[in-house]
């Protein structure tokens, strides 16, 4: 993931520096560790394309039992943008985290990033008046009580990417 990640262009919008691949393997190791709260669930996909498998992005969430929220987020690889990688996995997961409790799932736009805000727009995602370190808080309700489905149906879309 560290050469997908590693033009500096990528960040102009997510902030920081590309990782070295040293740094982004200890990060890797901080979250399949998961959340150190225990009402906090950290999910985290990698994106590859299905005809070769090449890692592109990723793709995340983070749930808050307490809350009843989700917050995700979406980052594609330079080389790989344009092509509806960052759609088809948000529209996916947000499809996937209504099977759950979450009340209400958003992200978090940098004002200038258009192709994120269409991306969040398709996912059913919509700006709000509320602003975080400069960024448009984007949302939508989630299904309090879930669907009673498991996701499933949507894990292969996901993974698939």
């Amino acid at each position: 993931m560290a050469g997908v990640l590693a033009d500096p262009a990528l960040h102009r919008f997510i902030g920081g520096t590309p990782y070295t691949p040293d740094a982004l393997t200890a990060r890797y190791r901080r979250l399949v560790a998961g959340s150190p709260d225990p009402e906090v669930i950290w999910l985290n996909w990698v994106l590859r394309l299905r005809e070769d498998s090449r890692l592109t992005g990723t793709v995340q969430a983070t749930l808050s039992a307490a809350h009843g929220t989700a917050e995700i987020a979406w980052v594609v690889g330079t080389p790989w943008q344009g092509r509806g990688i960052a759609k088809e996995a948000a529209v996916a997961l947000v499809a996937w985290l209504t099977a759950y409790p979450v009340r209400s799932i958003t992200a978090h736009i940098h004002p200038d990033h258009h192709a994120s805000a269409a991306v969040a727009r398709a996912a059913g995602l919509a700006p709000t008046p509320e602003r975080q370190d400069g960024e448009i808080r984007w949302a939508c309700a989630g299904r309090a009580g879930g669907t009673g489905g498991s996701g499933r149906e949507h894990e292969e879309t996901i993974q698939a990417l």
